[in-house]
Formats: structure tokens, C-alpha cells, sequence
């Protein structure tokens, strides 16, 4: 089993969740977060005083999947959350050891 942690912009986030739905892909958990990386921020304008924006805002969706869905999982976040601009976020996946569904018992990839 794998973990998918992809940081999106929030203009995606329905997007991404409905062409993974088309594709099988039921169940994630969504977090607002801010940061920064090669985009660095920008700066606003507020009453005529600019300003910094350090960390931007950005949506981070998580997806457990199977070894055999993962694929799927990175190029549909890719192909949906894709604007070609800097700041279309990142995706990371990472080895998952085990899930249990609390109301069943039931564990590994039954689980799911």
C-alpha cells in the first residue's frame, strides 16, 4: 500500500477529487496548508501598503492506495492539478505499513 500527499492549488481541489472518483479512486483527506517553495511567496497591496505573502495557500489531499492503483493516483493528480505555472505543488508517496478500519477490524488493503 502507498501514501499520496500532493499539495495543490485550492482552484483544483474539485478537480482532482472528482477525476480520481472517475478513475475508482474513493476516499482522501483534505487539509488546508500555506507554504512556500520555488515560488517564494509574493507580495499585495493593502491600503496602499505592500506586503509580503510568505507562505502561500495551498490544499493538501492524501489518498491510500493499492501498488496497482498508484499510477493511476500520481497521473491523474498531475494531469488535473497541472497549470504549467510555477506553484502547482508537489507529490509525495510514501511506503504505507499497514491500515485497519476501525468499525471492522479489517486490515491491509481490505481496509480500503
Amino acid at each position: 500500500m502507498k501514501k499520496v500527499e500532493a499539495i495543490v492549488r485550492h482552484f483544483k481541489l474539485e478537480d482532482v477529487k472528482n477525476a480520481l472518483t472517475e478513475h475508482g479512486i474513493h476516499g482522501m483527506t483534505v487539509n488546508e496548508v500555506r507554504g512556500y517553495g520555488r515560488q517564494k511567496g509574493h507580495t499585495e497591496i493593502y491600503r496602499g501598503t505592500e506586503y509580503a505573502v510568505d507562505f502561500v495557500p495551498k490544499v493538501k489531499i492524501e489518498v491510500v492506495c493499492t501498488d496497482e492503483n498508484l499510477q493511476t493516483v500520481i497521473d491523474t493528480i498531475m494531469e488535473t492539478a497541472q497549470t504549467g505555472q510555477i506553484g502547482d505543488g508537489k507529490i509525495f508517496v510514501t511506503d504505507l505499513a499497514d491500515a485497519i478500519r476501525i468499525r471492522t477490524g479489517e486490515r491491509g488493503e481490505d481496509a480500503l
